[in-house]
C-alpha cells in the first residue's frame, strides 16, 4: 500500500500540472461515470494530501477524494512539469543520524525499476510517470508516442485531462465526489500528518493519544486515526530506529520516547517526499549509499530482512503478523 510520502508526491504532481486549469473528467472503465459528470468542465482549484488520502477541489465547491489502497496508482502522460522539490535529491541525501540529514551534491542514482526521478525537468517534457508505491519515469516512445491523449490502457477508473497532461487512475480503494463538509469530516478523523502540520500542537496531539492507549505501539503507528501516513515499511523502520519492542503498550512509553517517534516520522516523511524513496538507514556514504539507492533491500534496517542477521547486532530478524500485516523487528536491538 502506498505510504504517506507517495501520496504527497502524487498531490504535488496535481498542484504543478492541474491546479488552476479546467479539466475534462471521464471514466473509461465506466464505474465512475456519474461522479465524472459532476466534475468535468470545471477548474481544479486545490490539491492536498493527508496521510494516505488525497483530495482535489474544483471551482464549484465539490471535491474528488482518492484512497489508493493496496493496488491503486496514477499514470501521468503528456507534457509533464515535475515539482521542484521532487528533484531535490539531485543532491545526495545521507542520513547522519535520526535527527538530521546532510544533502551533499552527487550525481543522481536510479534503482533498477527507474524509481525516483532525481533530475529536474525544467520545461514541460513529453513523458510518462507512474506514481504508486514506486515511481517510474520514462520517455514517451513507440509508434503512438506523439498521440495525445493516449488511449486508455486497462481498467481506468478516472481520467483527468487538460490540453497537455493526462492523469489516469486505476485500482483505488476509494474514489468519490464529496462536498466540503464531507471532506472536513474525513480529515478530522485522521491523525496528524507532519508534512501538513508539524507544529507543537500536532506533536502534542500525537503524544497525548499514544500515551493514553494500552494498545501496542506497533499497532498504534499503523492506526490512521492516531497518526497519518505510516504504513508497513515506515512502521518497522521507525520502531527499529527507536529501539522499541513493537509490543510495548503506548501508555507505558515515556513522553520523550513518543515525541522522538513523532519527530523521526516527520524527518523520514520529509526525506520520502523529497526523494521518492523510503531511505531509512543512517550513515551511508559513497558506494554504500549508491548501492542502497539502487537496491531497495539495502535501504532498510529490518523491513523484508526476516531470517537475515541484523545489520547492527547480528541477531536474525523476526517476522510475525500484527494487525493483519507483516511485522519485521530485531528481538535484541528492540528488546
Amino acid at each position: 500500500m502506498p505510504e504517506g510520502h507517495s501520496v504527497h508526491r502524487i498531490t504535488r504532481q496535481f498542484q504543478r500540472n492541474f491546479v488552476g486549469r479546467p479539466v475534462s473528467v471521464s471514466s473509461p472503465q465506466g464505474r465512475f461515470v456519474a461522479g465524472a459528470a459532476q466534475l468535468s468542465g470545471h477548474t481544479v482549484t486545490d490539491a492536498r494530501a493527508v496521510g494516505k488520502q488525497m483530495f482535489l477541489e474544483f471551482d464549484h465547491g465539490l471535491w474528488l477524494r482518492i484512497h489508493l489502497g493496496m493496488y491503486g496508482a496514477w499514470d501521468f502522460s503528456g507534457e509533464i512539469l515535475m515539482d521542484d522539490t521532487m528533484a531535490s535529491a539531485n543532491g545526495r541525501m545521507g542520513q547522519t543520524n535520526q535527527h538530521g540529514t546532510d544533502l551533499v551534491t552527487d550525481p543522481p542514482t536510479f534503482d533498477a525499476a527507474g524509481e525516483n526521478s532525481m533530475h529536474s525537468i525544467g520545461a514541460p517534457r513529453r513523458t510518462r510517470v507512474r506514481m504508486s508505491e514506486q515511481e517510474t519515469l520514462r520517455p514517451a516512445q513507440g509508434p503512438n508516442a506523439d498521440v495525445f491523449p493516449p488511449e486508455p490502457v486497462g481498467q481506468v477508473r478516472v481520467r483527468v485531462l487538460t490540453d497537455t497532461v493526462c492523469a489516469d487512475l486505476r485500482g483505488p480503494t476509494a474514489c468519490e465526489v464529496l462536498d466540503p463538509d464531507q471532506v472536513a469530516t474525513i480529515i478530522n478523523k485522521l491523525g496528524p500528518d507532519p508534512e501538513v502540520d508539524n507544529t507543537p500542537d500536532a506533536e502534542e496531539r500525537f503524544v497525548n493519544v499514544v500515551r493514553k492507549k494500552p494498545t501496542p505501539i506497533g499497532r498504534l503507528l499503523m492506526d490512521q486515526s492516531v497518526v497519518s501516513g505510516i504504513g508497513n515499511v515506515y512502521r518497522a523502520e521507525m520502531l527499529f530506529r527507536a529501539g522499541l519492542n513493537p509490543h510495548t503498550p503506548g501508555k507505558s512509553l515515556s513522553d520523550a520516547t513518543v515525541r522522538a517517534l513523532w519527530r523521526d516520522w516527520a524527518h523520514l516523511l520529509h526525506i520520502g517526499v523529497a526523494t521518492g524513496q523510503m531511505m531509512t538507514r543512517d550513515n551511508l556514504k559513497g558506494d554504500d549509499y549508491r548501492l542502497a539507492m539502487k537496491n531497495r533491500a539495502d535501504r532498510h534496517w529490518v523491513y523484508k530482512r526476516e531470517g537475515l542477521p541484523c545489520l547492527v547486532c547480528g541477531t536474525h530478524i523476526v517476522l510475525e503478523e500484527m494487525a493483519a500485516r507483516k511485522l519485521y523487528w530485531c528481538p535484541r536491538c528492540q528488546a
